[in-house]
């Protein structure tokens, strides 16, 4: 049994997904019905993965903790019954609905812990080598500095952004695109649009085989 299913059960006596869905979609006691277990199983699974990821909110108090998770199995109810019309069928309804209040959970937990931090956005990659030696001549230094000059000269000031936020600064994804006033898709654009270019810039200098470059696009 899984984790979805374990934790479906808790709330009430199991349903099939028929039932799930003719349920949720009624107006009358049995969708009300539906919907509070729904909501209790996401609940469960919010609370569930909010608290497996507390490492990552130090200085929050366990009530902080469940009103983030309460948060959370709202939001995930809202996506769950905005998507009820894409369920096809391929997994349980409760494991389908159970993985919005993980997902969720992730977003909301990196969106606290990066509440009142500053999002840097560098417009340059910077290496630093605090003691000079031999190795600093080495293909990988070699390569570092074609890189570095690769996102200073192949991308846009956007790109740039972009690359340095998520991979350099590790800046998650959700989180930059609330700053930036973006969305994940947009940012996923970017990125791979930027790595493309870096990638033919380090084929033409010779850093990069050209075969790595075909099979990777």
């Amino acid at each position: 049994m899984t984790t979805a299913e374990r934790t479906a059960a808790s709330v009430g006596p199991p349903l099939g997904d028929d039932a799930w869905w003719s349920n949720l979609t009624d107006d009358g006691p049995a969708g009300r019905e539906a919907l509070g277990r729904l909501h209790e199983l996401l609940l469960r699974a919010s609370r569930h993965q909010v608290w497996r990821l507390r490492a990552l909110l130090p200085g929050a108090g366990s009530s902080e903790i469940d009103d983030l998770a309460q948060q959370v199995a709202d939001d995930a109810m809202v996506a769950v019954l905005r998507r009820l019309p894409a369920f096809e069928g391929r997994s349980r309804f409760t494991t389908w609905a159970y993985k919005f209040a993980i997902l969720q959970a992730g977003v909301a937990v990196r969106g606290q812990a990066w509440r009142n931090r500053e999002v840097p956005l560098p417009d340059t990659l910077t290496f630093v080598d605090p003691s000079p030696s031999p190795a600093a001549t080495s293909e990988a230094a070699h390569l570092a500095r074609a890189v570095q000059n690769a996102i200073a000269t192949q991308l846009t000031p956007y790109q740039r952004r972009v690359v340095l936020a998520l991979l350099v600064e590790e800046v998650p994804i959700d989180v930059l695109a609330e700053r930036l006033g973006s969305s994940r898709n947009a940012l996923y654009k970017a990125l791979h649009d930027a790595r493309q270019r870096l990638r033919h810039a380090l084929v033409d200098d010779g850093h990069l085989a050209a075969g790595s470059e075909r099979s990777s696009t």
